[in-house]
């Protein structure tokens, strides 16, 4: 296993600068996800850690060696990529040995590294199959076990499931957790999927526009995201934001919204009167209740099984409510709505930085 520093890492295409100044520490054993939207940097970063992309400035350190000037090889990590790139014309033990053969290793250290890997991958009965006769999901399998094989210092993986179908990456989420579990190796998980990164990931670092934006445990992130952005990328279905006004009354801090709605806000938020805020509501938070709430109606009702979603209208605005799936709601009815103040998110509405402590 090997602990990863960036430091001051940049990276430009020509005038186009895509990675911005990053600086983050990933501990032996770590499983740290980079998540954000198309374009961020992600997959650029992780290939700058894999030596696949020179850095323009700064330095990647692998258990506190510089490894700039080193090849992938040489750094001994193994990257899964979203397409498995297996040989097609080779069997699954030929694909998993392959690499093992190349670095002249005895023969039988190179089998029992195979009859590890389809082990811990359930693919002992796929061994004699070439990659035409296997699924989607087993063909990732055997993309990970020839990552497995090599017993690389470092995991790296680029948006592996990405070309799944729904069902099939419940199911490898599962099983890269089980594998993460059992070898422990220190992994780097991109992906977009921040459902992916919330149910892997010992640590999410979330990135926007080349830079780090928070990073931090999953549920530190949902419950106490730093800005607008991370609030709004974290979490499903996303977060609502309301435009309102601070207002300090006998009866504590209020939120005004624009049809003069008052939202009770938790005490100890670092407000003024009259300041702008963006109010942000987690869709499972707000409750419905049969009098004393925030009015509102019912403009979609989406259900999806064990919960569904309610678009009402809310201050003039789409805001989505999760209910229980029993719940039977009609289009177009009344209801009312109640979120407890402590689960209210307060944000600057001009730098958008969150301005609510620990609560949330």
């Amino acid at each position: 296993m090997s602990s990863v520093e960036l430091v001051g890492l940049h990276k430009s295409f020509g005038a186009h600068e895509v990675i911005k100044d990053i600086n983050l520490s990933i501990d032996e054993g770590e499983f740290v996800a980079l998540v954000g939207p198309s374009g961020c940097g992600k997959s650029t970063l992780l290939r700058i850690i894999a030596g696949l992309d020179e850095t323009t400035t700064g330095d990647i350190l692998l258990d506190g060696e510089i490894v700039n000037d080193e090849t992938p090889r040489e750094r001994n990590v193994a990257m899964v990529f979203q397409s498995y790139a297996l040989y097609p014309h080779m069997t699954v033990t030929e694909n998993l040995s392959f690499n093992l053969k190349l670095s002249r290793l005895p023969a039988a250290e190179i089998m029992a590294r195979v009859a590890e890997a389809a082990r811990l991958l359930e693919l002992g009965d796929l061994l004699k199959r070439k990659p035409s006769q296997l699924s989607g999901g087993q063909r990732q399998r055997v993309a990970m076990g020839r990552a497995i094989v090599r017993k690389p210092a470092l995991f790296l993986f680029d948006e592996p499931l990405s070309n799944l179908d729904a069902k099939l990456r419940v199911q490898m989420r599962s099983e890269i957790k089980a594998l993460q579990d059992k070898v422990r190796t220190t992994s780097i998980y991109v992906t977009h999927d921040q459902i992916e990164a919330m149910t892997l990931a010992d640590r999410i670092v979330v990135l926007n526009k080349g830079r780090i934006e928070q990073q931090g445990k999953p549920l530190d992130l949902h419950r106490r995201a730093a800005n607008i952005f991370v609030a709004g990328f974290i979490g499903s279905p996303a977060m609502n934001f309301l435009p309102a006004t601070a207002r300090l009354s006998d009866r504590g801090p209020v939120a005004e919204l624009a049809d003069r709605t008052v939202l009770q806000i938790a005490t100890g938020a670092r407000i003024r009167d009259g300041q702008p805020l963006r109010i942000g509501l987690r869709p499972e938070h707000l409750a419905l209740v049969p009098d004393g709430g925030i009015p509102a109606r019912v403009r979609q009702v989406e259900p999806t099984g064990a919960q569904t979603h309610l678009h009402v209208a809310l201050a003039g605005l789409d805001v989505v409510v999760v209910v229980d799936g029993g719940i039977e709601i009609a289009k177009a009815s009344s209801v009312q709505l109640r979120i407890a103040p402590e689960l209210v998110h307060i944000f600057d509405a001009e730098t958008e930085a969150r301005l609510n402590g620990d609560h949330g």
